[in-house]
């Protein structure tokens, strides 16, 4: 490990799951793709949950979604309990500057981040009109972080999150939902490889084809961010890390506990105490981040973080690794109340449903798709069984459920122990019935008629 504190970047996309060239997907992300050659790329990385705001808080404070309090999207009303800390916090607490450039959306209230500087507007809901969030655009916010290094507008040791509202769908004047094909430059629907997890038919393909521009634009971006880095001659001293926060927002993806859903990019360099061109398929989880970062800093702070460090597994002199058996991953509220709970091993995949809803719920902006309508006549209809089991030996696009077949029995029983385990240890709320929306108490203050 290096004797001086590293600066650190953290780059995060929206709704982009593993969906990039260095994770074998057949789309050109030269920026990305150079990025994990020259650094850790986890081939293994899952978020705690499918969806933004629960997910984003994990990656923030290291703990699941039901322990910080982040059940749900943050512009619905819901925040992180009041003394959660946050990334930049333990890193201002250790001497670094802070910086916001872009999407943060883990809450309405940006001063509750706490960070020194806030270098973009409209960061705090990432929405769905193409109008409203220029701001938080790849293109802009890159523009901003390229001038921020261009003026040299910082003091060392710096901590920067970046944040791109792509690859979010839009609502279009039609009333469904895309990828906002009038600004980004997409391909031909007949030239994208379909998704395994999906039917081929023409609007999925239309969809994706689409997305193909806003990933385009995110690969753009951080050319743009590292070449102003290097520029500035301090790339050597900077630890970088590009991140997801949940799968691409198709159905079985963004919304499901589905590996589709909870996937997520990682990559991680460190010039000189990062192994270069190193692939990983060890289990991590987006809350193992935070306490890489503070290990690769140098920071001892993490008591009460859930995460376990991976620093031991990507660079010398960094301690010993705690390997993962397995991960877990959870799902409350997003537009309606959908309580799961899920654990991932290697071979197996056990999702616990606790209400009764479609067999895939598809969000609204899904639900609202080309992608969508295809789908919603098999998927969209009740309802889902409470226990699902996947081999993902034999069944990787979780498509053939297991969990009543006799020789799964064994298994069965061990996951849905384990789970229940992790469920009672972090003193689960949904342990103790239905969890109540944010906005309770204003629900309960509506005027009502007695008469």
């Amino acid at each position: 490990m290096k004797d001086s504190r590293p600066n650190v970047l953290l780059i995060h996309g929206h709704d982009l799951g593993r969906y990039l060239g260095c994770y074998d997907v057949d789309i050109d992300t030269p920026r990305i793709d150079a990025l994990a050659d020259e650094g850790a790329l986890f081939d293994r990385h899952f978020a705690t949950a499918p969806q933004c705001s629960p997910s984003r808080g994990s990656l923030m404070t290291g703990r699941f979604p039901h322990v910080n309090g982040l059940m749900g999207l943050a512009h619905g009303n819901w925040e992180l309990h009041d003394d959660e800390r946050i990334l930049p916090q333990y890193l201002s607490d250790a001497g670094y500057e802070t910086h916001l450039f872009g999407l943060q959306h883990i809450t309405q209230d940006t001063d509750r981040l706490e960070y020194d500087h806030v270098h973009s507007e409209g960061n705090l809901y990432p929405g769905v009109s193409p109008s409203v969030h220029q701001a938080n655009r790849a293109r802009n916010v890159a523009s901003v972080v390229a001038s921020f290094f261009e003026k040299s507008a910082y003091a060392a040791p710096f901590f920067a999150s970046i944040g791109f509202f792509e690859c979010h769908r839009v609502e279009e004047k039609n009333g469904r939902f895309g990828f906002d094909a009038d600004y980004y430059q997409g391909d031909e629907p007949e030239s994208v490889r379909p998704l395994p997890y999906l039917p081929d038919r023409r609007g999925i393909r239309q969809d994706l084809a689409e997305m193909h521009g806003m990933v385009y634009a995110v690969d753009d971006a951080v050319g743009t961010i590292l070449d102003a880095l290097a520029a500035t001659g301090i790339d050597e001293e900077t630890l970088v890390i590009f991140t997801t926060e949940h799968g691409i927002a198709f159905p079985r993806a963004k919304g499901t506990c589905y590996d589709a859903g909870i996937e997520t990019a990682l990559v991680i360099r460190y010039p000189g105490v990062v192994d270069a061109g190193r692939r990983y398929d060890d289990l991590v989880s987006n809350i193992d981040v935070l306490p890489t970062v503070l290990d690769l800093v140098n920071v001892d702070d993490s008591a009460a973080i859930d995460g376990r460090s991976v620093a031991a597994l990507i660079a010398d002199d960094a301690g010993e690794y705690d390997k993962r058996d397995q991960i877990f991953a959870e799902m409350t509220w997003h537009d309606v109340y959908n309580p799961i709970r899920a654990i991932r091993t290697d071979r197996y995949k056990y999702i616990r449903n606790f209400w009764h809803l479609p067999t895939v719920y598809l969000p609204t902006d899904i639900f609202a798709s080309e992608s969508g309508r295809e789908v919603r006549e098999a998927d969209g209809v009740p309802s889902r069984q409470y226990e699902e089991l996947y081999d993902l030996r034999d069944a990787p696009q979780e498509d053939d459920n297991v969990v009543y077949e006799p020789r799964y029995q064994d298994v069965r029983r061990d996951l849905s122990r384990q789970l229940y385990g992790w469920m009672d240890e972090t003193e689960d709320p949904l342990l103790d019935g239905p969890v109540v929306p944010g906005d309770y108490g204003e629900i309960l203050s509506w005027p009502h008629d007695n008469s």
